[in-house]
């Protein structure tokens, strides 16, 4: 079907510009506060689709549809702080595969709930997609190293949030994707600014604006991406697709960094083809 193929390719344009959003957040935040480079990331990208959307002198859309993009974009900039808070309490690897596993299952549930099961080769690339996305998000670890069971909670309640934020862009670009993105940033970087405000980050606040340039424009991007996706097909298989991220950020190490990812990452990646070539059929 030409609107499942177009739904997974967009949703593939959406999990690389991710990947190479968090991979420049992640390599900014070797430098300085994560939580500063996500600010400024926020902020920067808001100023811009302003001026994008009066520019263009777009219709704003009915009332409904901002509090949808700004209730998603607030919960969702609050679920990223607390995946960092997770990250940071103990060995990263099952806490990331709980979170990105979270992210892709909620909007799958609600599709089927909402829509009701799809036809079986769809089927088959879901739960094809959510292997690879758990196998994807598996970080090496240190030997005898533990995940704290607060870890694994704040990382549930990570994925919960990024997961409702997919629902949440998907019913609010039904009015209007640009305004959609720009209720998303107003309200998100309200909630990053509370934030910082509130944890005052500790590290070197120097350079922090270039890489949260970076990662703030790949990432409305990468919603930009995701929105028009899920408007063309089934939530389900837009947000099974976006949440194989990972992958991209992991290849950019790779290459950057020269960084090899883990058999079980390179197997991951394999399923994740098998699972888009399911869901584009």
């Amino acid at each position: 079907m030409a609107s499942s193929g177009a739904t997974a390719g967009l949703s593939l344009l959406s999990a690389a510009t991710w990947g190479g959003s968090d991979f420049a957040g992640g390599w900014g935040a070797r430098r300085a506060s994560s939580l500063l480079i996500t600010a400024s990331g926020q902020v920067i990208s808001l100023a811009a689709l302003l001026c994008v959307c009066l520019a263009l002198r777009l219709p704003v859309p009915g009332t409904k549809y901002l509090v949808y993009a700004a209730i998603g974009g607030f919960e969702g900039a609050f679920a990223l702080s607390i995946f960092y808070r997770a990250l940071a309490m103990g060995a990263m690897g099952l806490t990331a595969a709980v979170t990105g596993l979270l992210t892709a299952l909620i909007p799958v549930l609600f599709e089927l709930f909402h829509s009701g099961w799809p036809r079986a080769l769809t089927s088959a690339g879901l739960m094809t997609g959510l292997a690879a996305i758990w196998m994807i998000s598996q970080a090496k670890t240190v030997s005898g190293s533990g995940t704290p069971a607060r870890a694994l909670l704040l990382g549930a309640c990570a994925g919960t949030g990024f997961g409702a934020q997919l629902i949440l862009f998907k019913m609010a670009a039904e009015g209007g994707v640009l305004w959609a993105l720009t209720s998303g940033r107003i309200a998100g970087a309200a909630a990053i600014l509370l934030t910082v405000a509130i944890a005052r980050p500790k590290g070197s606040w120097q350079g922090f604006w270039l890489a949260g340039i970076i990662s703030g424009s790949l990432d409305t991007v990468g919603n930009l991406f995701y929105m028009q996706a899920s408007q063309l097909g089934r939530l389900d298989v837009a947000a099974v697709i976006c949440s194989m991220y990972p992958a991209g950020t992991i290849l950019l190490a790779g290459v950057i960094l020269r960084e090899r990812p883990t058999a079980r990452q390179l197997a991951g990646m394999g399923l994740a083809l098998a699972a888009v070539a399911l869901l584009s059929a």
